[in-house]
């Protein structure tokens, strides 16, 4: 995975709560609260920001059922999402279709800016805050959950609505021939974790206790989607996409990749069919001396050789060496690699491109409930209004990344510094245990 997509990555359904004492958690509570002065991260939300969230959530159905007329109605195709266990939105579905000359990819995403637009004070509020921030055991919204957890959530069996990004992939190259975006109302059949969506790929017959509807298609679906992302995600290495982590699994393939291919078919299309400003990701590639010292470091790791046949592209070069790689080593070389490679940012033209992916263009779409930009690359996709102050926004969101990146390092090294392991708070969550109960 780039260091990107692994921020999509699910958790393990694990053993229960990592269990402190009240006195520790009033230890990483202070913790928190020194981490968010020091970075600026506002955690609770204004009282305005609030009530505006909790009176978009009221009267849904019937603010749906006035929108069919006007959007694409997909509520009969077999649509469905994966996310980690404990996720608490769900703010991106696919559906698939096998045509006889070409794949029809459709990537739906909650519309946030039917709900949250730029005469709302929860834009506002978004534009402050640039994303939401992850850390183990804690999350700081960019978006009232009120909001994102009720009509922005693509929970099955009810009626939502989406932008959707709809992709028709050439069968032998699974290049674009053709993309569509619009505003559609969904239905999600099945909310898949990660797990379930392995063993489906395993035992097709699992699908019955996932879905109410017992006619949709959804073990035939999910086979045939996996087909296309493992090819599609091959395809990148092929290219020059560098992938820091070799040991995937099918149901993280697949929404990667669906991911990716969306972001990318919808920054294209503003590029070259529009020609219009949006919040681009750029990530510079560092410089032939820092590749040629991260690439001597990975050759020196005992039981590490880079093969001959790969040295003249390094991203190559470390995917091929992460494959061929003893387990121990992976952490050291991805370290290498992440030395030197230099930050990506937004900006208000795609040029330079993203390195890691190996993308010529490429944006943000997928993830409007938790990044800035995706909520503004909406907004220009369906208006075609480019802010004023995009160049101003890019900034601002770069810097909101960077500052949440630290708080998260920060906080794992002192949850280390006291004994518990940010991986297990990350995936299990934490229980305070009174200390007369234990």
């Amino acid at each position: 995975m780039t260091s990107e997509s692994q921020a999509e990555a699910g958790t393990a359904e694990s053993q229960g709560p990592v269990e402190i004492d009240e006195e520790m958690a009033r230890h990483l509570e202070n913790k928190r609260e020194e981490l968010f002065e020091k970075l600026g991260i506002r955690d609770g939300f204004p009282q305005e920001v609030l009530d505006e969230a909790e009176a978009r959530t009221e009267g849904i159905q019937q603010e749906i059922a006035d929108e069919v007329d006007e959007r694409d109605d997909l509520r009969e195709m077999t649509t469905w999402t994966v996310d980690p266990i404990d996720a608490q939105d769900f703010d991106d579905a696919i559906s698939i279709e096998e045509r006889d000359d070409e794949y029809v990819l459709w990537v739906h995403i909650a519309d946030v800016t039917h709900y949250v637009n730029p005469d709302t004070a929860m834009w506002d509020e978004a534009v402050e805050r640039g994303n939401t921030v992850y850390l183990p055991g804690y999350t700081i919204h960019m978006l009232p959950p009120v909001l994102a957890e009720t009509v922005c959530s693509l929970v099955p069996n009810e009626d939502r609505l989406a932008h959707t990004v709809e992709m028709h992939l050439d069968k032998e190259t699974l290049g674009y021939d053709e993309i569509e975006i619009y505003k559609s109302v969904i239905r999600s059949d099945a909310r898949l974790t990660y797990s379930e969506a392995e063993n489906l790929l395993d035992e097709p017959e699992s699908a019955d206790d996932l879905l109410e509807d017992q006619d949709v298609d959804l073990a035939e679906k999910c086979e045939l989607v996996w087909e296309v992302a493992d090819r599609m995600h091959e395809q990148r290495k092929e290219e020059g996409s560098l992938v820091l982590n070799p040991a995937r699994d099918r149901a993280h393939t697949i929404i990667e990749e669906c991911m990716l291919k969306a972001n990318k078919a919808v920054t294209h299309k503003l590029m070259w069919d529009r020609g219009v400003e949006a919040m681009y990701r750029v990530h510079p590639q560092p410089s032939p001396d820092e590749w040629d010292e991260a690439l001597r470091e990975i050759q020196e790791l005992d039981g590490v050789s880079i093969p001959a046949d790969s040295w003249d592209d390094p991203r190559k070069a470390v995917n091929a060496t992460l494959e061929e790689a003893p387990g121990r080593q992976l952490d050291k070389i991805q370290w290498a690699v992440m030395k030197v490679m230099p930050r990506a940012k937004y900006m208000n033209d795609p040029f330079g491109g993203h390195h890691a992916l190996n993308f010529e263009i490429y944006g943000h779409f997928t993830s409007p409930i938790r990044r800035l930009s995706d909520l503004i690359n909406h907004w220009i996709v369906y208006t075609n209004d480019v802010p004023e102050d995009l160049v101003a926004l890019c900034d601002h969101a770069s810097d909101q990344q960077k500052d949440a990146e630290q708080c998260e390092r920060e906080y794992k090294d002192f949850l280390q510094e006291v004994g518990l392991d940010p991986s297990a708070v990350n995936n299990r969550g934490i229980e305070i245990v009174d200390e007369d109960d234990e």
